[in-house]
């Protein structure tokens, strides 16, 4: 799905380019720019939403963490699913980012 739609923008961009400019040159410089650009914005992203899911890891852990009157411990076993859980979504991150 996402080689299509890459596919499809940067024909796209080429095409535009070259009936605005009739040169095939300037068509190779901005097809190359746009997939750069593409390209970094896929990676920021990956990296935007690893950086959430820790963040969201922390915000369990400090809530799991929080003792109030009355209340117990959390469960070991717990705290243990959740952080195997964040390892699990942080490896499938990375294993996107690596050819």
């Amino acid at each position: 799905m996402f080689c299509r739609v890459l596919g499809v923008v940067l024909c796209s961009t080429a095409l535009t380019v070259y009936f605005a400019s009739h040169s095939i040159g300037t068509v190779v410089v901005t097809t190359l720019a746009c997939s750069l650009l593409l390209q970094l914005a896929y990676f920021a992203s990956v990296l935007f939403l690893i950086w959430r899911d820790s963040r969201v890891g922390q915000r369990a852990e400090h809530f799991g963490s929080c003792k109030e009157v009355g209340s117990e411990p959390p469960d070991l076993d717990e705290v243990n699913e959740s952080a195997d859980l964040l390892q699990r979504n942080q490896m499938r991150a990375i294993s996107l980012l690596l050819p």
